[in-house]
């Protein structure tokens, strides 16, 4: 049997982690400014993270969601007073595409409604509801195609209020910092007016921060640097540092019911050990703080390049816009210089580290920048 061949691929082989570095078969060693995808939070193959993973595993791996799982609730509660959400309700998946469907569901459940507002250049995920909320047809189907989602322009309060005015909206959902679109940061004052909009029209507010949020912006969710709340918050990534979860944050006013949603794989012992651990990790070495201090060291560094036309982003989720495309840029900054980055589009590389990068090793990733400019 071969592999569905449905990704690119750099001819390279990561075998070995390490913090901030990777290695390869060879033993090569590359600085990761990529963070497969934003998903590595507290570096690779940190030790807390690993002796709670084996000492879970020696124990219990799974059991279904039809018994307590104490660590479900342990995890809910160190979540809560992480991220100031401790009033709200967690529900654990195993992906951020499968976070988002419920994430939507629910605000359908709630208002009845079935339209959805989302964004331009969004990406919600590659299934169903969040493949049709994600402004990419090229991986729609025409059984995603379904005509639930309006798209309006990103950061337009006003465009999407006069779709709220509609009536007919359950949701509007939008992205903590879009990643996939470029690294675009929306204003604080988009997010408060969306906020308001919402409220106005009954309307469920749905931040998708599975790529902007657990610490990346230098705040734990990047929608929180505009000091509003949203109803649902969702998540993935960095919450179990490469181990598959996701989880859906959701506001008090939502009333469950047995079977309104479920998962066979969510929640499981091993992913909740993971993802506490993360959390303490969190805490113990202030990895929030860190990703805000270290990404202002880095961008402020970034912008006095004058071959980077823009710089955008929060904390440790950046993006460099060039003036020409940066496909042989990122191929030679891999193959010479050891280094992973990731992209967006044409022109845009992105940088999303782990949230443990220091000062020293952004200059170490600078010098290896310059060297090919």
């Amino acid at each position: 049997m071969n592999l569905f061949d449905v990704y690119p691929l750099f001819d390279v082989e990561i075998v070995k982690g390490k913090d901030c570095f990777v290695y390869d078969e060879k033993g090569v060693e590359y600085l990761d400014l990529y963070g497969g995808h934003a998903v590595i939070s507290v570096g690779h193959s940190h030790p807390h993270y690993v002796a709670a993973i084996e000492r879970q595993a020696e124990n219990l791996v799974f059991y279904s969601n039809s018994v307590r799982n104490s660590l479900q609730k342990r995890l809910a509660e160190k979540l809560g007073k992480a991220c100031g959400y401790d009033d709200y309700s967690l529900f654990l998946v195993n992906s951020g595409a499968e976070a988002n469907e419920n994430a939507l569901k629910l605000a359908s459940f709630h208002t009845g409604k079935s339209r959805i507002v989302a964004f331009k250049k969004a990406f919600h995920g590659r299934t169903s509801l969040a493949v049709e909320a994600t402004d990419n047809p090229k991986i729609t189907a025409p059984v995603n195609a379904a005509g639930h989602v309006t798209f309006v322009p990103f950061g337009d309060a006003e465009a999407a209020e006069r779709e709220l005015a509609k009536g007919d909206v359950a949701a509007v959902i939008a992205e903590g910092i879009q990643g996939v679109g470029g690294i675009h940061v929306p204003s604080d004052d988009f997010w408060k007016k969306l906020r308001e909009a919402c409220d106005c029209h009954g309307v469920v507010l749905i931040a998708d921060e599975i790529q902007s949020g657990y610490g990346r912006s230098g705040r734990f969710f990047a929608h929180q640097h505009s000091g509003i709340r949203v109803d649902i918050v969702t998540v993935a990534k960095g919450i179990a540092n490469g181990f598959p979860m996701g989880g859906v944050i959701i506001g008090p006013q939502f009333k469950p019911s047995y079977g309104m949603l479920g998962t066979t794989f969510g929640g499981n012992h091993l992913a909740c050990a993971a993802a506490i651990s993360v959390l303490e990790i969190f805490e113990s070495q202030k990895l929030v703080e860190n990703a805000a201090k270290v990404g202002d060291y880095l961008s402020e560094r970034l912008r006095a390049i004058p071959e980077i036309e823009e710089v955008r982003g929060k904390g440790l989720m950046i993006g460099l816009e060039f003036k020409q495309p940066v496909k042989e840029l990122r191929s030679r900054l891999l193959f010479e210089q050891h280094v992973f980055t990731g992209a967006s589009g044409t022109n845009v590389i992105r940088l999303l580290p782990p949230l443990t990068l220091t000062c020293e090793l952004a200059d170490e990733f600078l010098r290896r920048l310059k060297s090919l400019l």
